[in-house]
């Protein structure tokens, strides 16, 4: 967007006004960005449709996060990679943190990719990676297979920061807290939900034998079940990423300078020079706080549901899939919770 100060004919020259007073928006066809400005300005409501996507995109994408958690100790068992069941909890471990890894390598990057081609492509092929590799890892029969799995959803799954971008792009300025907020609520209720979908629907011709069989596919296959709830509803998401308008400005900026040129206008730059993100000790300092708090919650759900269902001799609970689903999920609720509210009274 190009902003310009117009002056009427037949006026003596006069000292620049004010921004605010004669502002004119130059948009450019063919760019979605400006075509999204535009819509904007011309309407005076909340952008319910977008918002709408944006949450149960969300949602589908951050449930395979916490699934796992519940069956992960018995999915190591029935693997067979530990020789000894002390030895569950290592194997767990790299499992568990597989995901995290591969997303923690390539966030940067389709963050870069979001800013060049566009944030919904980036929206689209990181759904489109939960259905495959989510699947696939409900279908591994091999320690190898499932962590591969696991490493790929979340390095090519680089969701989260242009999704947040996009929520703040369909919104005009006074409700960007907004959209920021149903991005923030469809993700924790991911979180919630992912356990209670884990560990309910793990194993189920053994917690279910009278629905299913121990010849049948979920038989055979007893972590495909809730692997393939969230590839389905990740399917029905991916469907809706077609209404999804782009929001990402696509005109070159010797065109807008070539725009300011014809219309005989000066624009000043009042931009300081661009100071290294290392050196913004604030922001660091943030950062490192959260990666902190991050380790602390990770840790807790990985080792908390290695623990309970761990047998009584080994110091566990001997807990169910189903168990350790139930408690991550009541857990959860009250996390969103006191996020959703006590936090927000704090910081008032």
């Amino acid at each position: 967007v190009v902003v310009v100060w117009p002056r009427r004919m037949g006026e003596s020259p006069s000292p620049a006004p004010a921004p605010a007073a004669a502002a004119a928006k130059v948009y450019y066809e063919g760019c979605p960005g400006c075509a999204m400005e535009r819509r904007k300005e011309s309407s005076t409501g909340t952008p319910y449709k977008e918002l709408f996507f944006v949450g149960i995109t969300t949602f589908a994408s951050s449930l395979p996060i916490t699934s796992l958690f519940p069956f992960l100790y018995f999915m190591i068992q029935d693997l067979h990679v530990a020789q000894r069941e002390e030895d569950i909890g290592f194997y767990a471990g790299f499992l568990g943190a597989s995901y995290m890894v591969g997303r923690g390598f390539a966030s940067i990057f389709w963050g870069m990719v979001a800013d060049r081609i566009g944030r919904k492509p980036v929206i689209v092929f990181s759904l489109f990676t939960v259905i495959v590799f989510n699947t696939l890892f409900g279908l591994s029969v091999k320690y190898w297979m499932a962590i591969t799995t696991r490493l790929l959803l979340g390095a090519l799954n680089g969701f989260l920061a242009p999704i947040k971008a996009y929520s703040i792009e369909v919104c005009r300025d006074d409700e960007q807290a907004l959209g920021i907020s149903i991005v923030n609520t469809a993700w924790g209720l991911g979180l919630i939900i992912g356990p209670a979908i884990g560990g309910y629907l793990a194993q189920p011709a053994k917690q279910y034998p009278h629905i299913f069989h121990d010849k049948s596919t979920f038989g055979r296959f007893p972590y495909l079940l809730p692997c393939l709830c969230i590839s389905i509803f990740a399917t029905f998401a991916l469907i809706s990423c077609i209404w999804l308008p782009e929001t990402l400005h696509k005109h070159a900026k010797f065109e807008m300078g070539a725009e300011t040129a014809e219309a005989g206008t000066t624009q000043e730059s009042t931009e300081s020079p661009k100071k290294s993100l290392w050196k913004n000790w604030p922001l660091m300092s943030s950062i490192i706080t959260y990666c902190v708090f991050s380790l602390h919650d990770t840790a807790y759900s990985e080792i908390f549901s290695l623990w309970t269902v761990s047998g009584r001799k080994y110091g566990g609970l001997s807990f169910s899939s189903k168990d350790v689903g139930q408690v991550l999920t009541v857990v959860s609720v009250f996390l969103y919770t006191k996020s959703l509210f006590i936090v927000g009274s704090i910081i008032r």
